[in-house]
């Protein structure tokens, strides 16, 4: 069986991917997601809504076309931005080695757990700042935004029903 790019060893991976792609920066975007949906609906996020995270994190035409309130409906929402959830899909399952990796490094550290009810905060959670002493302005946007997808993902009615408006399944 062939390797694929993210199943080599970290020092065989092209520098840039490896730096953008880290489980440790992937983990934390995924844990203030979780932090803000738990605060927001009391639970873990549902696994599914985990995969979600990274493809509207980290890309900034996705991060420019979300609303700037968590109350934002989000059917409307999705009908104004037809052509940026074209090519979600996609995106989703591009990253969805990432994201499986990220999500498997911060349950290995206690920081995330994976339950049948979804992904909560584990026994030894990331303390997640609003903003580190050293940062980009890139990777300050997509934590904010991680933050946003989770306080927005908790005021939806279902996670079928936010998979089914991005065209994503399961």
């Amino acid at each position: 069986m062939a390797l694929t790019r993210w199943s080599q060893p970290w020092r065989d991976r092209p520098s840039e991917q490896a730096a953008l792609f880290n489980p440790a920066f992937c983990g934390e975007l995924i844990s203030r997601t979780v932090a803000a949906y738990d605060i927001g609906r009391g639970g873990p996020l549902p696994f599914a809504l985990a995969f979600l995270v990274l493809p509207l994190a980290l890309h900034p035409g996705a991060r420019a076309a979300l609303p700037v309130r968590s109350d934002t409906t989000f059917a409307t929402w999705a009908a104004e931005h037809g052509a940026m959830l074209a090519e979600l899909p996609d995106r989703v399952m591009a990253l969805r080695p990432i994201t499986r990796e990220a999500l498997l490094f911060l349950t290995q550290h206690s920081a995330l757990t994976v339950t049948g009810r979804g992904v909560g905060l584990g026994s030894r959670a990331l303390k997640l700042t609003p903003k580190p002493a050293i940062t980009t302005d890139d990777a300050q946007a997509a934590r904010r935004t991680a933050g946003f997808l989770g306080r927005w993902l908790a005021n939806q009615a279902s996670t079928a029903f936010v998979l089914q408006t991005l065209g994503v399944r399961p």
